[in-house]
């Protein structure tokens, strides 16, 4: 995977979590909670999704990596660097 599907993915999961919040001009490098309306419920639960879709477990430590859009794609794609995505 690369670090632009990634990012889609990604988006993808903000938009099922926060269907009324325009995510196409979110800024990489902002705090999601910042740039769109996220509480703590729904940061889990992008964390859920990412465990369900993927298979992969975040570590609550690690939560700090995922505040910012950029810093989920750094944070994921070793992770998912050699996986396909099921349909």
């Amino acid at each position: 995977m690369t670090r632009e599907y990634i990012r889609s993915l990604i988006l993808q999961i903000l938009a099922d979590i926060a269907p009324d919040e325009d995510t196409s001009s979110l800024n990489d490098h902002e705090k999601l909670r910042d740039q769109i309306d996220l509480d703590s419920m729904d940061f889990l639960d992008i964390v859920m999704e990412l465990r369900k879709r993927f298979n992969i477990e975040v570590p609550e430590k690690d939560y700090e990596h995922l505040a910012t859009l950029a810093g989920c794609v750094t944070y994921l794609l070793p992770m998912l660097k050699e996986r396909q995505v099921a349909g």
